[in-house]
């Protein structure tokens, strides 16, 4: 991609970006509402971690978890009708049957098919091959200390499939169905093909199942900061918090039209891994997509991977060019 730096904004082949945090817009509004959107991010977690840390073993268990999530989100659905990033992002009764048809994707066929072999058919395997007594030391552990450690290892590894995805065309022809969505919202981190969704999906959450509580917490991190990449709220982020976790500016940098930016914030959860790696950008962007910002349909999201791959190969033992987006090697 050719780009011309103006100021802070990288205008792209495609769309600009905004780059800089002192070139995003603030939240409007009187002073209960700025303190309101500045600190709720934190106060959410700080209130999730106090529950999990202190809730009694009849209560901290993973069915609640399930509707903690559901709660939160449903609260957050409602903050982007109350004050959304962008217009133009306002959920349509048709993103909305799309983006309910990928949960509910998520809780059946990928749940089962993760069953047989995904993370449970891998983490039993090695409880088989392995002493689990030589990990008696880390629940001694303080108890935030191994929710931050199975949170980290978990986000690390997801940060190298990602960037892996982006690097390697195989995987980026699963990957590059997530990066058709036009818009963020609440759910649209469910929305992808399957076969992504089971790659992206695969951690070591399950090998930690003998600390049930650090486990949970672990969750709680990645619930109550991870959540917030795909959605549709104006916050005035707090700079100590946009420098170690993942954003909603940072995702929509990630999904832009515009190619380099799209490069960058692999990250899940702790952005300090883009920080370190030297992937991370500060910024945000309103025009996501690719083609221009071409919608796909759930069947196309559904056979993209497979119909592209097959071009692909063809393209290769016959000599020609292969169509469409690719990623840089």
């Amino acid at each position: 991609m050719e780009g011309v730096r103006v100021g802070k904004r990288v205008i792209g082949a495609q769309s600009p970006v905004t780059i800089g945090w002192e070139n995003i817009p603030k939240v409007e509004g009187g002073p209960v509402k700025q303190f309101v959107f500045t600190w709720f991010q934190p106060t959410m977690l700080l209130a999730l971690i106090l529950f999990w840390y202190y809730a009694p073993n009849s209560i901290a268990k993973a069915s609640t978890a399930i509707w903690i999530g559901v709660g939160f989100k449903v609260l957050l659905l409602g903050l982007e009708w109350v004050n959304p990033r962008y217009e133009s992002w306002r959920l349509t009764w048709k993103e909305l049957v799309t983006d309910l048809f990928y949960v509910g994707l998520g809780f059946t066929l990928l749940r089962l098919v993760d069953k047989f072999i995904g993370d449970d058919v891998m983490i039993e395997a090695v409880q088989h091959a392995f002493h689990w007594e030589k990990l008696l030391w880390f629940g001694s552990l303080p108890l935030l200390l191994q929710a931050f450690i199975i949170s980290f290892i978990f986000d690390f590894g997801q940060y190298w499939m990602h960037r892996g995805m982006h690097n390697w065309y195989p995987l980026w022809l699963t990957h590059s169905v997530h990066h058709y969505i036009t818009q963020l919202n609440i759910n649209k981190g469910a929305v992808g093909n399957p076969v992504e969704l089971f790659l992206i999906g695969l951690g070591i959450g399950g090998f930690f199942d003998f600390l049930p509580r650090a486990a949970l917490l672990a969750g709680t991190l990645g619930l109550a900061i991870s959540t917030y990449q795909h959605i549709n709220v104006r916050f005035n982020t707090p700079s100590w918090w946009r420098y170690l976790f993942n954003t909603t500016e940072h995702h929509s940098l990630h999904h832009s039209q515009d190619y380099e930016a799209t490069r960058s914030n692999y990250a899940g959860t702790y952005i300090f891994i883009d920080r370190i790696f030297g992937t991370c950008v500060d910024g945000e962007a309103e025009l996501l997509g690719m083609e221009g910002g071409r919608r796909m349909s759930i069947r196309e999201q559904m056979t993209y991977p497979f119909t592209e791959g097959w071009k692909a190969l063809k393209a290769r033992f016959g000599g020609r060019a292969v169509n469409g987006p690719v990623p840089a090697e």
